[in-house]
Parts: C-alpha cells; structure tokens; sequence
C-alpha cells in the first residue's frame, strides 16, 4: 500500500468529487479516476458510489476510510517524531476554527510558526461548532478552536477564553447606545440570526422562550460577514454576536454594540484536542503557541494594541 495513494483515497473521501479533486491537483478526472479504481481492486468491492452531485463512500469504503486515516495520522506522526530528534520539526497541523478565530489569532500564529518552525504547515479549516466536533471526531483535523456552552473541566480541552454577547447595530443607534440591554427587548426587533440547525440559534431561541417570546428574525446568514454588512448597510436591523467578530468594525465605527444582560449569555472559547491518540510533536507546538498568544493578549482572542 503507498502513502501516495492513501491520501488521494482519503482526499476524494473529504471532497465526495472526484472532478475537485482533479481540479486541485491540476489533473484531468479520468487520471483520478483510474488511481480511485486500482486502489479500490484492492479491496474487493468498490470503496465509492456514484451520486448526482460526485462520489460518496459505501459501507465497505467507510471502514476502510476510518482505519486507514488512523494509520495515516500514525505514519505521519512517527516521520514528525523522528525529525524532532533531529532536532527540526516538519509535519502538517490540520487546524479548525471559529470564524472569529481567523485574525488576528492565525495570522500571529502562522507569523510565528514561519520564523520559529518553518517545516510546520499549518492546515486550517473554518466551520461552526458542530463542524468541528464531527471533524474532531473523524480525525479530520487534529486541534480545533471552537465555542462550549459549559467551562471545559477535562484534558481534552483548555479553556482559551470567554465570550460574552452583544446586540450589533449601524452606528448612531438609539437603543445600542447603553452599555447594556436586557434580553427581553429583542422581542419584536428585526434581526438578522444565523440559520438553523445550529448551537448558538438554539441557545438564542430558548432563552427568548424562557422569557415568553419568539424570536422573528427577518433574515437568516450562516455567514457573519453578511450579518454585519446587512447591519451596517441597514438602520434598525440588528444582530447577536460575540465581540471577537466585530472588534475591527466596533473600532472604525461601522458598527455599534451593547452587552446583552438578563441573562449575560457566554461562551467559553477552548482549544479541542484530539479524543484519541496522541498529539504529534508539530501538534504540541501549535497548541503551546495557541495557547501563549492567548495568554499574552489578556485571555483575549485579539492583541488589543492593533485596534488601539
């Protein structure tokens, strides 16, 4: 079995497209096609189905994704220690984040790693919470940064920081001039939510219903670069974010906000490690230096110098 064809097996797998993939490693699909098909012969039985939108695993191709990934990640593991007792460390570190965990937070750390430990390539993913929890889970990245309603209390999880709510607004708004706002006067407001199914959309809504009302937004936006330009662009709408999404825009004016209280809503920000196996040597400095970038900034995801 060559490593070479593993990772395109476990590539298409993550792409579910076989023409991605070839588009990615600026090659024709049949090329990929036909390494797909001698990998399968294998196996005895095809490891792939064909659907309208690409290709997607079969049963026999999901066992076979989930052992062969493990092996991956050992095999890799073991060529990364072995180049630490070299004393130089190389290997790839698959990271997922937060949106609000892109900047300035990876650019620091890339920064960092460049000058520091050039050999390490960092891998990064951007996806909501419950994303990220199934790419934990499958193996798919190896650290995550993510959001939990609940302090982290085991050593699969450091807590990094917390983040309290807020009601976003355009500048010069009545009602987000407080500092504060009760949570009960978003009843009627026109807002502008993420969609569901989503943690942080149910947490919003229960708390609205523990309070005897129904939340109505007007427009919903997985993305929150869309939440705050329809803001910013739009008197009298408004959103319900965390600080480190809109610390730029609160700075330059564009936007404006006001901590939501009764009930002060927040989420713990915490550094996800891998449920099993060990972190490999490129890994561990990853997490280190995640975790002192965060430290030096006041337990903040952000260097308050840049937006002084």
């Amino acid at each position: 079995m060559h490593i070479a064809s593993v990772r395109l097996f476990l590539e298409v797998a993550e792409a579910g497209s076989l023409s991605k993939v070839a588009a990615r490693r600026q090659t024709v699909q049949s090329h990929i096609s036909r390494q797909i098909t001698d990998f399968e012969a294998g196996f005895g039985g095809p490891l792939f189905r064909r659907t309208g939108r690409g290709v997607a695993l079969t049963e026999l191709g999901a066992r076979v994704a989930l052992r062969l990934r493990a092996w991956l990640q050992d095999t890799d593991r073991l060529t990364e220690e072995l180049h630490a007792e070299s004393g130089k460390l190389l290997g790839e570190v698959r990271l997922g984040i937060i949106p609000s965990a892109a900047h300035p937070l990876m650019t620091r750390l890339f920064g960092q790693l460049q000058m520091e430990h050039p050999g390490i390539r960092l891998n990064i993913t951007e996806a909501q919470g419950t994303e990220l929890d199934t790419m934990l889970d499958t193996g798919t990245v190896d650290l995550a940064i993510l959001f939990r309603f609940n302090r982290p209390s085991g050593r699969e999880e450091k807590l990094l920081s917390v983040a309290h709510t807020y009601l976003i607004s355009a500048p010069g708004d009545a009602i987000t001039k407080e500092p504060t706002v009760n949570f009960s006067q978003l009843a009627g407001m026109r807002l502008v939510l993420p969609r569901r199914p989503s943690h942080w959309r149910n947490a919003l809504d229960e708390t609205a219903r523990s309070l005897g009302f129904k939340l109505e937004p007007i427009a919903e936006a997985d993305s929150l670069t869309v939440q705050k330009e329809l803001v910013a662009h739009t008197p009298g709408l408004y959103s319900v974010l965390g600080p480190y999404s809109v610390i730029p825009e609160l700075k330059s004016g564009r936007l404006q906000a006001s901590k939501l209280v009764k009930p002060d809503l927040f989420r713990h920000v915490t550094l996800a490690l891998p449920k099993q196996g060990k972190l490999s040597p490129a890994c561990k400095v990853v997490a280190e230096i995640v975790q002192k970038l965060v430290e030096s900034w006041g337990q903040q995801l952000f260097d308050s110098s840049l937006y002084a």
